[in-house]
C-alpha cells in the first residue's frame, strides 16, 4: 500500500518516510501530484511557519491537488503538526493568511496560563476519544511529542477527538470523514506515534476509493 507525503520543502520527511516504512507501508516522498495520485492515502507534514508553508503549496500547485484528493477523491490525509494547521482557514501567525479551508478552524497562539513557556516543546499527556480510529488500542492519557507555538481552534467541536492540556486545554488531533489532523509528531513519539500511524493505514487499507470516470478535471 502506497501512503503519499507530500514533499513541500517543510516538513519532518525523514522521520515520517521511515515511521510508515517500519510499520510495512511503501512510503512515496513526492512534490509532484501524479506520483501522489497513485497513492492510497497522504500525509502532510509541516515544521515551521504558516505562511511560507501556505506559500510553497501554492507555487507547486500542491493547494490545488490537496482539495481534488480530499474533496473529489475522498483519499484520506493526516495533517501533521503545521500540516495539520494548514488544514483551517485562517491563522493569525505574523498576520492573518488565508489556509486550505478544509476545515472550518482558526489558528491562534498559544496562551498557557501560568509560568509556561512557548513554545510547547516536549511531551504532554492527550485524552482522546476512545472510539475514534485513530486512538485505537491506544491506552488512556498517553504521552505524545508536541513542538508548537500555535494551535488549530474549530468552530464546530464535534469533529474533535482528543485534547491535551498546557496551562488550559487544546485540540490534538480531529477527524472530520476521511481528514485527519494531528497537532503532536506520531512519527516522534514512539509506541504510542506507531500505534497512531498503524491505525491510520488501517483506515487507508479499508478506505473505498471514488473512481471517476472521462471528464473530470
Amino acid at each position: 500500500m502506497k501512503i503519499g507525503i507530500i514533499d513541500y520543502g517543510m516538513g519532518n520527511t525523514g522521520s515520517v518516510c521511515a515511521a510508515l516504512t517500519r510499520l510495512g507501508a511503501a512510503a512515496v516522498l513526492s512534490s509532484a501530484s501524479d506520483d501522489l495520485d497513485a497513492c492510497a492515502g497522504l500525509i502532510l507534514p509541516g515544521v515551521g511557519a504558516f505562511r511560507p508553508a501556505m506559500e510553497r503549496l501554492a507555487a507547486q500547485g500542491l493547494d490545488k491537488a490537496i482539495h481534488r484528493w480530499v474533496d473529489r477523491d475522498r483519499k484520506p490525509l493526516l495533517g501533521i503538526c503545521l500540516g495539520m494547521q494548514l488544514l483551517a482557514k485562517d491563522s493569525t501567525e505574523g498576520g492573518l493568511y488565508r489556509g486550505l479551508s478544509l476545515v472550518e478552524g482558526h489558528v491562534v497562539q498559544l496562551e498557557p496560563k501560568g509560568d509556561l513557556r512557548v513554545p510547547h516543546v516536549g511531551w504532554n499527556e492527550v485524552h482522546a476519544d476512545p472510539e475514534n480510529v485513530l486512538f485505537h488500542d491506544i491506552a488512556p492519557g498517553s504521552h505524545f511529542f508536541f513542538d508548537h507555538s500555535y494551535h488549530l481552534t474549530l468552530s464546530s467541536l464535534d469533529i474533535s477527538c482528543a485534547i491535551f492540556d498546557y496551562g488550559g486545554k487544546g485540540l490534538a488531533a480531529f477527524q472530520r470523514g476521511h481528514l485527519f489532523g494531528v497537532q503532536f509528531h506520531p512519527e516522534k513519539s514512539q509506541y504510542a506515534g506507531a500505534a497512531l500511524l498503524k491505525n491510520f493505514l488501517a483506515f487507508v487499507a479499508g478506505n473505498t476509493p471514488v473512481h471517476h470516470g472521462d471528464g473530470h478535471a
